[in-house]
């Protein structure tokens, strides 16, 4: 199989986690990083032996050689990278949300739909194998037609202090969950409403409850709090319910799954998404990227999610979060 040269442009806490999977990918290459501060670049370069690096990702993307780019910046700085990329030519996985608008979404989408190289959205749950069985189970009728669905997605105080002054929680975990359900019932969302709760000196609430209804019929409530006390045993508290009109699905994903006692009390590490197996950062987060990585050696279009599906998942949630400023019910144009 091709080895896959990928290069990864926002080398922040997430850029590393990419680099990490990627390292344990045995038809991968970490080829190249692009960071805008010299210092921890330079570092992070030592640290996974990647000789090329850069401030400047117009250079990175001038590399012949440069197969795949990870965009792991903030997601309101994910258009102008992500669009430089597919017209350089390069394959593109793009870590979710799309962007920070959906104006900036439909940019992308156009730009890549219009490109011949290869392009993802980084829905991790996607390649969770709960929600992969839950999708089996739906797309197989055994429970029926879904009716309602409910989705949580929380996390600890200090955890959510790290990136409250730059993204929200309904958008920020409550898009995984939206995706979710929309791949589920290949519905669409026509309304949304939203209440948000802000206790803390952030620029964005610590939590809110989100309601939508699909055309469909279906009811759908998301729970999004990033301010879980700081003792909380996990860092996700993260579950799911799905009823049908026959049956239902139910997915808990985080305590007590895996559970150490030690000092200090009981905490579950995650064994989902990025643990470490045998010395290789494993779990959902390298098998998305691995089967992206597939799916360029062999020349074959990626299929697990489509551009405009990320899109749609995007719009849900900034219209709950409009709802929520205004105290609104917001209707979604089809």
């Amino acid at each position: 199989m091709k080895q896959v040269k990928w290069g990864i442009l926002g080398a922040g806490w997430f850029g590393e986690k990419h680099a990490e999977a990627l390292s344990g990918i045995p038809n991968v290459e970490l080829y190249a990083l692009c960071r805008r501060t010299k210092a921890p670049l330079k570092k992070m370069a030592k640290e996974f032996g990647v000789k090329k690096t850069y401030t400047d990702y117009d250079e990175m993307l001038a590399d012949p050689e440069l197969d795949v780019v990870s965009v792991t910046t903030m997601w309101d700085a994910h258009v102008e990278p992500t669009l430089a990329a597919l017209k350089a030519g390069k394959h593109v996985f793009l870590e979710k949300p799309m962007a920070s608008t959906v104006a900036d979404c439909r940019k992308i989408v156009k730009a890549a739909n219009a490109s011949k190289s290869f392009f993802t959205v980084g829905h991790i749950c996607r390649f969770n194998p709960r929600y992969a069985a839950a999708k089996r189970e739906i797309e197989s009728g055994s429970i029926g037609k879904v009716v309602s669905a409910y989705a949580r997605r929380n996390i600890p105080a200090a955890v959510g202090a790290t990136v409250l002054p730059k993204i929200g929680p309904i958008i920020g975990d409550g898009v995984h969950d939206m995706d979710l359900i929309l791949w589920y019932t290949g519905a669409k969302v026509v309304s949304a409403y939203a209440q948000t709760h802000q206790f803390n000196k952030h620029a964005n609430p610590d939590g809110g409850w989100s309601m939508f209804k699909l055309d469909s019929g279906a009811t759908v409530v998301l729970e999004n709090n990033w301010c879980l006390p700081d003792g909380t045993a996990f860092q996700i508290d993260e579950r799911m319910e799905i009823i049908g009109t026959k049956g239902s699905v139910h997915i808990h994903e985080t305590h007590p799954n895996f559970s150490v006692c030690k000092d200090g009390g009981w905490i579950s590490p995650d064994t989902t998404y990025w643990p470490e197996l045998h010395g290789i950062r494993a779990g959902a987060l390298r098998e998305e990227l691995s089967y992206f990585a597939t799916c360029v050696a062999e020349g074959r279009k990626p299929t697990v999610i489509k551009p405009e599906e990320s899109m749609a998942a995007v719009e849900a949630c900034l219209a709950a979060e409009k709802s929520a400023a205004t105290g609104r019910v917001v209707r979604l144009k089809r």
